[in-house]
């Protein structure tokens, strides 16, 4: 189904500058490494969040030191401080002289330090302590391991490594903290404290932990997809690593071989249906894909194995059904090549979400980047890293443009780069266009005849999005019923014909034995005339 223009059609005409950059927000900051996961459920139903391991107590590399499979427990007071809970044996100086902060403003155990004995913790940061403070009064109180809920107002959706703060931090952390340390988002937060709660359920008792899970468990991330943050709004943008397995990237590109062409978008002409477009800087600005090539994966309902278990992954990682994804766009990138500063739109069937997977590790350059971000902060650069996606959304949550969505891939320095573009669609794609345009394709190598967007433009042009809309689909599911009508039509001509050719040799057949059977009674004939005679 078209939708309305998300832009005002000027924008086609406007050369759209990057802004010159001398300092970038950059990602990934997050590494498998220190990637963590928290589970629980059972077999049919399965429910997890991403944590960030803390840079001291155990570590993903360390295996079974680091798994715990335990109960979970909400912390009294949840940031570990509550109202007056400093110790003023705490607070005073020793005789041996003054006390350092860290020591100064430890508030001890919790109050349920019984019910958290041998579980995994949840506490808040909300009170401002640091990591190995958190982690001393969860340790202190019996807890098996910490889960730090990030509840930063400006950062509470990104999730971090805590670190240390001091070197005395570090030296207490190494010689006492035993236990893993994580930390996960504000919403990942909300979502395991109320895991089990029903609609019935008293939000007092939830706020005392009465809806957490019974048993979790955590265990390193490995190589499974976890998230990245970069902004939570105007544009949000995050990334997923992991997305892709290497053998799912190298498929890829075994299917874009040889299939590539050169991206031409100084002509004006829009190609809707691989969303492909027209400069959006217009034809005086040289393009905006400079010296890229580009081919489109035409799978659909028809996609074998690999894709399908791709579009299965992300539509269970990102929650977007697999009927509102595109097929893969794949675009090869060159020293020199570059993509300068455009949106993603496609006026013929509006993209609520672009999925960007790098398919390779690049040696120098062509970062992703996001230019104006509407916080008004750095701009956002994203490194490419293979496996590794990027999500970025191009309307806010009323589904309107966001115009902060403005990016940009920078100039290849060296090597070469390879990158699967995935469009989330605001509308799911019909079953009957999913089936038949890649079957259209096939005869040809895999790429969609030009004409077939060619037909798409003039209905577009003579009736306007939303009525051409309906007449392609209408034109597009008959084209194979057409060609059923003309095979059909093919093989009754090649057995009528068949069915000729054999009648006309059976009767030749038939008529050469007629004659010889009269010749020989002619001649039987003669010879009895002969005799009678004699």
């Amino acid at each position: 189904m078209a939708t309305k223009h998300l832009l005002p059609l000027l924008l086609y005409t406007l050369t759209i500058h990057s802004a010159a950059a001398t300092s970038y927000r950059t990602f990934p900051q997050r590494t498998s490494k220190e990637a963590a996961v928290v589970e629980w459920g059972h077999s049919a139903i399965i429910s997890a969040l991403d944590g960030a391991v803390a840079t001291f107590g155990p570590q993903t590399s360390q295996g079974a030191n680091f798994e715990v499979e335990t109960g979970v427990v909400l912390a009294d007071p949840i940031d570990g401080v509550g109202k007056g809970r400093y110790q003023p044996q705490h607070q005073a100086d020793s005789k041996d002289g003054p006390q350092s902060d860290f020591e100064r403003n430890y508030p001890g155990k919790l109050n349920n330090a019984a019910q958290v004995e041998g579980n995994m913790l949840i506490m808040t940061d909300a009170a401002g302590l640091s990591g190995v403070t958190m982690a001393r009064i969860a340790k202190d109180s019996g807890a098996a391991a910490l889960m730090v809920v990030n509840t930063d107002q400006k950062t509470g959706d990104f999730i971090y490594s805590l670190e240390p703060e001091t070197e005395e931090e570090k030296e207490y952390a190494d010689k006492h903290i035993d236990i893993p340390v994580i930390m996960v988002s504000l919403q990942a937060g909300n979502v395991i404290t109320t895991a089990t709660a029903t609609d019935d359920s008293d939000p007092n008792e939830v706020n005392r932990g009465a809806a957490l899970p019974e048993r979790i468990r955590l265990y390193a991330g490995g190589d499974r997809p976890f998230f990245e943050d970069a902004m939570s709004s105007n544009p949000l943008v995050y990334l997923i690593h992991n997305m892709l397995t290497p053998e799912e990237c190298d498929e890829l590109l075994r299917m874009a071989e040889g299939k590539y062409e050169m991206v031409e978008d100084t002509k004006g002409v829009n190609n809707y249906l691989e969303n492909s477009f027209a400069s959006q800087g217009g034809s005086s600005s040289g393009g905006d894909a400079i010296n890229v090539e580009r081919t489109y994966l035409w799978k659909g309902a028809v996609a074998g194995k690999t894709v399908k278990d791709i579009d299965e992954r992300m539509s269970q990682v990102m929650g977007f059904p697999a009927e509102h994804f595109s097929d893969f766009q794949v675009n090869k990138y060159v020293v020199g090549s570059k993509y300068n500063a455009h949106y993603d739109i496609n006026d013929a069937n509006g993209i609520m979400a672009t999925i960007t997977i790098f398919l390779n590790d690049v040696e120098e350059g062509g970062e992703l980047v996001f230019s104006k971000p509407g916080d008004g902060g750095d701009p956002i650069l994203i490194s490419p890293k293979k496996g590794l996606a990027v999500v970025h959304h191009n309307t806010d949550e009323n589904y309107n443009f966001d115009k902060s969505t403005v990016h940009e891939e920078l100039v290849l320095k060296r090597g070469v780069k390879y990158v699967a573009k995935k469009f989330v669609y605001l509308n799911p794609q019909p079953t009957a266009l999913r089936i038949v345009l890649p079957l259209l394709a096939m005869p040809f190598g895999g790429k969609l005849p030009k004409i077939v967007s060619t037909l798409q433009n003039a209905l577009i042009e003579k009736f306007g999005y939303e009525t051409a809309d309906v007449y392609f689909q209408k034109i597009v599911t008959m084209i194979p019923v057409f060609l059923l009508v003309l095979m059909a039509s093919a093989v009754s001509n090649f057995v009528s014909g068949k069915m000729k050719r054999e009648s006309g040799a059976v009767d030749k057949k038939s008529s050469k034995k007629s004659g010889s059977s009269l010749e020989s009674n002619g001649k039987t004939k003669a010879k009895s005339r002969s005799k009678k005679n004699n």
